[in-house]
């Protein structure tokens, strides 16, 4: 058992201690929002995650987890002090490191050299260098004799199955120039069965901009190779299962739909493009990895055009909010972005989605969308559905009724989710990325 301490409980801070918890830990979770941690004491979560909160109440239970405001005493009681605070981009694609400085000066004036031996770990996504930086922090803000070194330990969290990437993950980077703070690392990773990929202190800063930019430019490029596909009449989907086979390549993250969105991608990809330039190794690759993402809501939404003419005054149902299945998370969703374009034209919108319709409808504020409690009270009167998020239940859905309610028979998959046979047998016309379009069957 390892004492540690977890300073913030967004996505990334809360999952991970209640995983080392899970593992035998104890550990110590600290925010400085109160109602949060009343909220997080009585067992209640902020966010949507499936099995994260019977975790939460059994750990806590357990005497193994608990929340509090009071990081002095969590920095006096912990070994190990990880920073999970948050990192949002800023205009010009640079990372706001401000909530990682603030922190990091606040345990630097904590620890004593009574305390003893003391390690801090970023587990926040940064960029290239800032572990150098906190490590530049601690040892100006501390009192002389603390003894203490910084570590990376980067996430690799996928929103709607971030337990189980914790519990069993696929590796584990971790990131120090101190041989004894890998030794500490190791003995905390010890329950979990996965390869630990040790490295220096920057390289395990820029794996993680360098994996999600990587998955970024995947989801591009089959969305590119998804308009060759709707050009010369060929399925994306057989294409993809074909390149997919070849293990160099391998089929994930060769989805074609309506491009990335939530808050990791976009905002690594910018980051790693600002670091790249900042360093004068321009990664001129992302910008255009950026450009076709933002380019495939509109060869989406044209397609629409097409078929429906003028957007203004059409009612239109849409499903799905999040960003992607499985979390109500609505940063940088597309579907979110789809919906605005919508309103912007004059469409009269209905939403729903199983999870994100309290985060969605913050989103969505001043745009008149009416967001419904059931994903076929969405449907009334609507000329048209689109699929915006690839919710298996949406996939699951009774097509023979969606066509009773729908005025006009036309369904525009965005996530090429549905079963075009399902569709077209209840009498609807289904349209989705770069495959043909498939008619009603008579």
């Amino acid at each position: 058992m390892m004492k540690l301490a977890i300073i913030g409980t967004g996505y990334v801070g809360l999952t991970t201690g209640t995983c080392f918890a899970e593992v035998g830990h104890r550990v110590i979770c600290v925010d400085n929002n109160a109602q949060k941690v009343v909220a997080l004491q009585q067992g209640e979560i902020p966010i949507f995650e499936p099995e994260l909160e019977q975790l939460i109440v059994s750990n806590v239970a357990a005497g193994r987890l608990s929340f509090t405001m009071d990081i002095a005493e969590a920095v006096r009681l912990s070994d190990v002090i990880f920073i999970a605070v948050p990192t949002p981009p800023l205009e010009d694609g640079s990372v706001d490191l401000s909530y990682i400085e603030s922190v990091s000066c606040t345990v630097a004036e904590l620890i004593t050299p009574e305390m003893g031996y003391r390690v801090i770990v970023d587990k926040s996504t940064v960029p290239v260098s800032t572990g150098s930086k906190v490590l530049q922090v601690l040892q100006r803000y501390s009192s002389s004799g603390v003894d203490v070194d910084v570590v990376s330990n980067p996430e690799f969290l996928r929103e709607g199955c971030a337990v189980d990437d914790l519990l069993n993950p696929d590796r584990i980077v971790v990131g120090s120039d101190s041989a004894r703070a890998l030794d500490v690392m190791r003995r905390i990773y010890q329950p979990f069965s996965a390869p630990m990929v040790e490295t220096d202190l920057a390289s395990a800063e820029l794996i993680k901009h360098a994996a999600n930019s990587f998955l970024a430019m995947k989801i591009s490029y089959i969305n590119s190779v998804a308009a060759v596909c709707e050009a010369a009449g060929a399925d994306v989907e057989q294409v993809a299962l074909g390149i997919g086979m070849d293990k160099r390549i391998q089929r994930h993250f060769l989805n074609a739909g309506l491009g990335y969105g939530g808050s990791c991608f976009p905002k690594d990809v910018k980051g790693f493009i600002h670091v790249a330039e900042q360093l004068g190794s321009p990664m001129t690759i992302l910008h255009e990895v950026e450009n076709v993402n933002e380019r495939q809501l509109a060869r989406f939404l044209n397609r629409i055009r097409e078929k429906m003419w003028i957007l203004g005054h059409k009612r239109i149902a849409v499903w799905g909010l999040a960003f992607k299945q499985n979390t109500d998370d609505v940063r940088e969703s597309v579907s979110i972005k789809l919906i605005k374009q919508l309103c912007d034209e004059g469409a009269i919108v209905s939403a729903y989605d199983p999870a994100a319709r309290i985060t969605g409808a913050a989103a969505l504020e001043g745009y008149d969308v009416n967001i419904t409690e059931d994903m076929y009270s969405c449907l009334k009167g609507a000329e048209l559905l689109i699929i915006g998020t690839e919710w298996k239940e949406f996939a699951q859905a009774n097509f023979s009724r969606v066509s009773e309610l729908l005025h006009l028979p036309l369904v525009y998959d965005g996530r090429n989710i549905l079963h075009g046979e399902n569709v077209t047998a209840a009498g609807l016309e289904y349209h989705s990325i770069g495959r043909k379009t498939m008619m009603p069957k008579s």
